[in-house]
Order: structure tokens, then sequence, then C-alpha cells
């Protein structure tokens, strides 16, 4: 099927509890701006079951329709075959999502269905000469590099924090219900699901992050990066040899083989600044360093840097904050 009289902005809008995940909202929003400077709208695809609430929130956040395709569980062969479908009835030159696990995913089906380009972990789109700019970071996020798709639909995941969000109460749109069979095979099958505890951390969301690295030396010593977090009624986050040590459950691991985060303030204790962890967090709104190694490379992207030993640094950090709130 050809795409070259394409147009509006097509958006798959993951859900988590029935609730639009914020980089999904994030995307809607710069695809909003995407689609009204080309006079053109965009297409919320909200898939699941009760998700009406959800879909208004995708108008609100700038979506002009929302389509809710019903599916009991997650399957990311059936759910390809929506998009894909879906993709094939409204013929969009756009198609975008939240760059989590499940949008990369299931994006990727979608770009291998229509033979066309596909990229992600983008930081910026712009719309320059009548041809769509991906900015995306290359070799570990030390450079940007320029991209453009030439196939129709253009296919991309977005790096979460990349751009900020707008729920506007009074947007309109029309919300309207689709039913896609999938006649693909299914060659997975989600035969429990587990959740700890721990995974129920949300870096992406998260406003505050606290992070510990090797420099906090122990299990015991890490303890303080998680008091700290508390403080500042933020989530706690590692980098991988922190990880590896089990100072701290996975889902915690921000850097290229762990989460993106963009949180408003992201403070990181005995971290070296690797260029694996720094490409997963250098997005922040704010950095803080702490480190006892003067020339460690977390300072070179740091809006404050604290030279001194994290275990020694972080409690006084905390009783500041705490004299701070009592006020």
């Amino acid at each position: 099927m050809s795409f070259s009289d394409g147009k509006n902005i097509m958006v798959y809008v993951e859900t988590v509890s029935d609730i639009p995940v914020g980089g999904a909202l994030e995307v809607l929003t710069k695809a909003h701006k995407l689609a009204e400077a080309r006079g053109e709208e965009v297409i919320a695809v909200l898939i699941g079951r009760d998700l009406v609430d959800a879909a208004r929130t995708a108008i609100m956040a700038g979506a002009d329709k929302a389509v809710i395709v019903k599916k009991e569980s997650y399957q990311m062969e059936e759910y390809g075959t929506v998009l894909t479908k879906l993709a094939e009835k409204f013929k969009p030159f756009l198609i975008l999502s939240a760059g989590t696990l499940v949008g990369k995913d299931l994006l990727s089906l979608v770009a291998g269905t229509f033979h066309t380009g596909y990229t992600v972990d983008v930081m910026d789109i712009s719309d320059r000469d009548e041809r769509l700019i991906f900015t995306c970071p290359v070799y570990g996020g030390t450079i940007l590099n320029d991209l453009v798709i030439k196939g129709t639909p253009a296919v991309a995941a977005v790096r979460p924090g990349a751009f900020v969000k707008e729920l506007l109460a009074e947007r309109t749109g029309k919300i309207m219900e689709e039913k896609v069979e999938s006649e693909e095979a299914v060659h997975t099958r989600i035969v429990d699901v587990v959740k700890e505890m721990a995974e129920a951390v949300n870096l992406e969301e998260a406003e505050v992050i606290v992070s510990g690295g090797r420099g906090m030396g122990s299990k015991e010593n890490f303890k303080l990066v998680e008091k700290l977090a508390s403080a500042c009624h933020g989530v706690v986050g590692a980098t991988r040899p922190a990880i590896e040590a089990e100072w701290v459950p996975r889902s915690h691991q921000v850097g290229q083989s762990g989460k993106i985060v963009a949180p408003k303030l992201y403070i990181a204790c005995g971290i070296s600044g690797a260029t694996q962890h720094v490409s997963g967090m250098v997005g922040s709104g704010y950095i803080v360093a702490v480190n006892k190694d003067e020339d460690a490379p977390i300072f070179d992207i740091a809006d404050v840097g604290i030279v001194g030993d994290a275990v020694k640094v972080i409690p006084l950090l905390i009783e500041e904050i705490k004299k701070t709130r009592s006020l």
C-alpha cells in the first residue's frame, strides 16, 4: 500500500493500569505542534480494555482523534498488527511512540511491515523545508545526529523527557472504537505475571532521581542514597556496577543498558560519569554530582559539583534538606 499521499500523525499511546505513560503524553504534545503547523491532525491509538478516560487524557495532551482498540492482554505480535492495520486505514505520514521497551518493540514491527525507515531515542523533531528532521544521540550520547527518513510513513520512538507535556482541559476531540482482528500467529504467550515491589519504581516519570554508583563502596553505604532520595521525595537510581553488586534491584538502573531518564533534578552520588551512564541521564533539568575525584567526568555535565566522599557528604545534604523543609 502506498503512503505517498499520507497525512496526519499517528501516535501509539502506551498505558499502564489504564493510564497513559508520561512519555506518550509528551509525544502527543509535540505531535500536535507539528501537525498544527501543517494543518493536519493527530490520531492517538490506545490498545487495551477500559481506556475511555485515557483517551480523554490523550485529547487533552494534543490528540484530535483517539482510537480505542479493545484487547484483553498485551501480546507484541497482536498489538503490532493492530497498529499496522490502523496505519493502513488512516495513512499517516508519521508514526510515533514513547521510546519505552514496549513502544520500541511495536514500532519495529510496524516499520518492518511497511519497509520504511525507523529511528529510536529521538530527542527532537523539526519540520524543515517540508522534511522531517529527527535528532538522535550517537556515540553514547556525545554527539547529536540529524536524520531524515525517506520512506513513508516515517516511524520513530521518542526518548522519554525529550518534550514537555501540556494537558489542556479545553481541548476537544473525537473518541472512537475500532475492531481490529489479528490474523497473525502469536509466537509469545504470557504464562504468569510476577510483580515485585522493587519493580514498582518508575524512573521515567520521576521528577527527582538520586542515583548511586560504585563510589558508594558497599550495599550498606548505598542505603544513604535511598535516604537522600526519600528526603528529596524522589526515587532511587543506580549505575550498572551498583546493580551487578546487588546493592539495588535492576529496575533502578539508569543508562544505555537501563532506563533513559530526564527528571527535573538528578543527584549523582559516587558516580564517575562513564558514557554508558551519562547517555541515560544527560537530558536532566539540573544535575548535582558528588564525587571525591575532582577530575571525574561527571563534573563536566553537572550544574553543581561537590568534591568529597559521598558517604560523608550525603548525611550533610540530608540534614540541610530536613532543616529547609522544617522552616
